[in-house]
């Protein structure tokens, strides 16, 4: 199981210099990826009927122009969108960004998509928040197309593409799409057309209830289950290190082939992850988990 980490936007601050800095601790720590949060848009959170947990003065640095700046800054490090809202995006020109940045990481990019909540960030966006969940599906296959044809010529119900291309392609063919949320149809979404699952829910009865229900889309829309890959998350609460190490297990013993550990809502601040972070490090290695 690969271990990683979540880039706490929200509490490591504006500055370039720090991300640069939070990316290359982890790495040196050993851990495998960092995985980011997507939202183009903040909130007034006095709208009317608003009950969102981010606002405007929430801080969410772009995930694929910050990840095109920590490759250059990293070595060997995975980045990925966990998630990326695909539906309020131009699909074309995330095909162009994401192969970029795959050619910066050599290859060690997944996108992570999802649907999303926040209309209002549609609305801004230009985008239809009510037909977000049909967009998807063919942003998929046109992405797909996009990464591994050299002109794609495709007219759906939300796209013409009149015979192009992009160059460069990416390294991988094409680029791995994970899906996150966990309504039955986001289920059935994953079952059939993603490469992976990144729910919310933590190892437990309720996970296990979950992944039977994707395992048995899965298989009705032909597909081995095996082939769909799991990520999770979880809190590292600091001075817990016994609960770390039970988390991290619960996590491999479910299955997943990924992991992110959050340092969020924790009462840390700027350089402040990184350290709690490489303390973390040091109790999962001590028992051969990292």
């Amino acid at each position: 199981m690969e271990i990683g980490t979540v880039l706490p936007q929200l509490e490591i601050g504006h500055d370039p210099r720090s991300l640069a800095d939070y990316a290359r601790r982890v790495e040196e720590s050993g851990y495998e990826h960092v995985l980011a949060y997507d939202h183009v848009l903040g909130v007034d959170p006095d709208r009317e009927g608003w009950d969102g947990p981010y606002d405007y003065e929430s801080t969410f640095h772009e995930p694929l122009t910050t990840y095109s700046y920590l490759a250059g800054q990293t070595d060997e490090l995975a980045f990925m969108t966990g998630i990326l809202v695909l539906p309020q995006r131009q699909t074309a020109l995330v095909a162009k960004q994401a192969a970029q940045l795959d050619r910066f990481t050599d290859g060690r990019f997944r996108m992570g998509i999802g649907v999303g909540w926040n209309e209002p960030e549609y609305v801004a966006l230009g985008e239809d928040f009510s037909r977000r969940g049909q967009r998807i599906e063919e942003q998929v296959e046109v992405l797909r197309r996009l990464w591994t044809d050299e002109l794609v010529e495709f007219e759906g119900e939300f796209h013409e593409i009149p015979d192009v291309g992009i160059r460069p392609l990416p390294v991988q063919q094409p680029i791995p799409l994970w899906m996150g949320g966990m309504a039955d149809p986001v289920k059935r979404r994953v079952a059939r057309i993603a490469d992976g699952w990144l729910p919310q829910f933590q190892p437990g009865d309720e996970a296990e209830a979950h992944l039977a229900d994707l395992y048995e889309h899965a298989e009705a829309a032909g597909r081995d289950p095996d082939d769909i890959g799991l990520g999770g998350r979880m809190y590292a609460v600091p001075d817990e290190d016994d609960e770390w190490i039970d988390r991290v297990q619960a996590w491999r013993d479910l299955g997943a082939d990924h992991l992110s550990i959050t340092t969020m809502y924790q009462g840390l601040e700027g350089e402040e992850h990184a350290t709690h972070l490489e303390r973390v490090a040091e109790v999962l290695n001590g028992v051969d988990l990292l």
